[in-house]
């Protein structure tokens, strides 16, 4: 279609129209264009027709490139333009921004201020706004004398932006003066500074501030409102809200948010009922503060609610959190309906729901689906390359997940704190003990990766396991952090492996001194010790976790049955069919007991 309409102009029009409309017909063709292909195929009946130095059609060309983020090819466009005018230096400044390239916007503009070219309004706010994301506050400055020089100091758009830069790298002073001394200050550069108060965690200069503004608009509002969220003060967030004329959906889901952040569900739920309208970001609120407190057997609640309820369909993010509650409760076939969801309505190339399928299905046991949603992505990232390496660790399949992550560097992906921890725990099934000192070594020394907690304790437990417990201990004594109670936890249960008494004790003390109420630490110790057939400990040990007051929480499980997860405990006599559950487990001891099994009880010791 393309082709056709630039064949008609150079074939037909050219030779008959006028100049000026030839270029107003390239112009709008390159205003029209969608694809980089669709610019290629326009600029080479530019050239053919002897356009490709107009003063009009260049900057349209380098414009349209840098819309569509092509800015390697608008740049080389731009280096063959002989005397650039300001609206090209413009539009390679807002593309390199498009492209979030900022750095590459303020060299630029140091380079067009050496060729002695005037700018306008429209330089300064991306010049200084690039300034601000890349914290270049010195740069900043001195495009701020030099906007003063050019007469720019009165305009609001620039002063506005001066504010933003200012705010951002920290000089909230320095923003205020500019505040301060503006000729004219709409509600754009009212709710820039109080933002700039905000973001520096001044609620005090803030409110104040906001208090005067002449007008608030429903912007100002929110942002005041979500000051206070984030200060944690929902007593005021909420006056603030009551006070607040003319609410939008987005003020509800502002304090939607802000209660669900600050732990309080039933606000959260009583809010959503009052709400008159709701959007995709109301019901994300919802499910989100659900999940973001624990409560995911109420996040597949919401869900379900929502899609019988709603005329609102759910998104990316809404399946994402969804996936993540299915694989904390073992939901595996609510999480298979998910992903049929997501197939059937587009999402299923979506990264983030990609990466959460992947999640749910290897904490739900189907590895291989796990493998099949990766494999199928057409696009990876990091999170992606994660999922799966610690989804085949926690599996056992410590070859697979060495082998992905050899693929993951030929793919040129760079790994992270969390992609060693996967990496670590492969070779900790594995009982590849030297293989993961070598990863160890290579996440610091090659990777620049400061190790963290949690490799120290993937490492303490792949020694421990390996029975190399001295060699544990001696690495936790050389930590550069204070061991906590998982890595002593790894320990102890590693010396009831290897029936390590002594160590088992040292563990024993570290973990009553970090949480001396658990009394799931006594019971460990009490089974090394009845392993050994030391009876007096064992009795000693009873007591002192009968001194405690506390009793050991009986183990839980969960289980989906008819599209729904039911939880049941050790023991457990409250269960409605308990009958039922305990005859099921009578017939299965029989039928192991007619293979042959016999368990074993030796050295447990029940706790009371």
């Amino acid at each position: 279609m393309y082709l056709l309409k630039i064949a008609n102009i150079s074939l037909k029009l050219a030779p008959n129209l006028p100049h000026r409309l030839l270029e107003e017909r390239f112009i709008a063709l390159l205003q029209s264009c969608k694809r980089s292909n669709q610019v290629h195929q326009v600029q080479a009946q530019i050239i053919t027709n002897g356009f490709q130095y107009n003063q009009y059609i260049t900057p349209k060309l380098v414009s349209v490139c840098s819309s569509l983020k092509r800015m390697a090819y608008a740049r080389q466009l731009f280096d063959q333009i002989l005397d650039p005018n300001i609206v090209v230096w413009n539009s390679m400044f807002r593309g390199y921004a498009l492209s979030e390239s900022y750095r590459e916007v303020v060299v630029l503009f140091f380079q067009m201020k050496s060729m002695d070219i005037p700018p306008n309004c429209f330089t300064f706010p991306v010049v200084l706004k690039s300034c601000g994301k890349i914290n270049a506050l010195i740069e900043g400055k001195q495009v701020h004398c030099f906007l003063f020089k050019c007469g720019f100091r009165g305009n609001p758009f620039v002063g506005t932006t001066l504010i933003d830069m200012y705010s951002a790298g920290g000089a909230i002073g320095d923003a205020y003066k500019i505040f301060s001394e503006m000729f004219e200050r709409n509600v754009v550069a009212w709710t820039t500074m109080i933002n700039g108060y905000i973001l520096a965690g001044d609620l005090v200069s803030a409110r104040p501030l906001f208090d005067l503004a002449p007008e608030r608009d429903v912007v100002l509002w929110n942002i005041m409102v979500s000051g206070y969220i984030e200060d944690g003060d929902m007593v005021e967030v909420r006056k603030l809200f009551d006070e607040m004329p003319n609410r939008d959906v987005m003020s509800w889901n502002t304090l939607l948010n802000g209660y669900a952040n600050n732990g309080n569900v039933e606000a959260l739920e009583r809010l959503f009922e009052e709400m008159p309208e709701r959007n995709i970001f109301s019901w994300n609120a919802l499910i989100g503060g659900y999940a973001h407190n624990g409560l995911f057997f109420e996040v597949l609640s919401a869900f379900k609610r929502m899609l019988s309820e709603s005329v609102v369909s759910p998104n990316d993010a809404t399946l994402s959190t969804v996936l993540s509650a299915c694989a904390r409760l073992g939901a595996l076939d609510l999480g298979k309906w998910v992903h049929v969801y997501a197939e059937s309505h587009g999402l299923e190339g979506n990264v983030y729901v990609g990466n959460a399928l992947m999640d749910m299905y290897a904490k739900c046991g189907i590895i291989e689906n796990a493998i099949a949603v990766f494999q199928g992505m057409k696009t990876k990232d990091l999170i992606s390359w994660n999922t799966l390496i610690g989804g085949l660790a926690m599996h056992g399949r410590g070859v697979d997940a060495l082998n992905l992550f050899i693929q993951m560097k030929n793919v040129g992906q760079k790994p992270d704190g969390i992609t060693f921890i996967g990496i670590l725990c492969a070779c900790t099934h594995m009982g590849l003990v030297e293989d993961g000192l070598a990863y160890f070594q290579s996440m610091v020394h090659d990777n620049s990766i400061v190790p963290q907690i949690e490799h120290c304790g993937c490492m303490v437990d792949l020694l421990a396991r390996a029975g190399r417990l001295e060699q544990a201990m001696d690495f936790v004594s050389k930590m550069p952090m204070e061991p906590d109670v998982v890595i002593w936890a790894g320990l102890l249960g590693a010396c009831r492996i290897h029936k390590n008494v002594e160590l088992a004790e040292v563990a024993l003390q570290r973990l009553i001194e970090l949480e001396p109420k658990n009394p799931a630490n006594y019971v460990m110790l009490s089974n090394i010790y009845g392993r050994a057939g030391r009876w007096e400990d064992v009795a000693r040990l009873k007591v002192a976790m009968r001194d405690t007051g506390f009793r050991k929480l009986p183990g839980c499980s969960l289980i989906e049955v008819n599209d729904a997860v039911v939880e049941f405990y050790s023991l457990d006599e409250r269960h409605p069919q308990r009958e039922e559950i305990y005859g099921v487990l009578r017939g299965l001891v029989k039928i192991l007991r007619s293979f042959g099994y016999v368990p074993d009880f030796t050295g447990v010791v029940r706790a009371t």
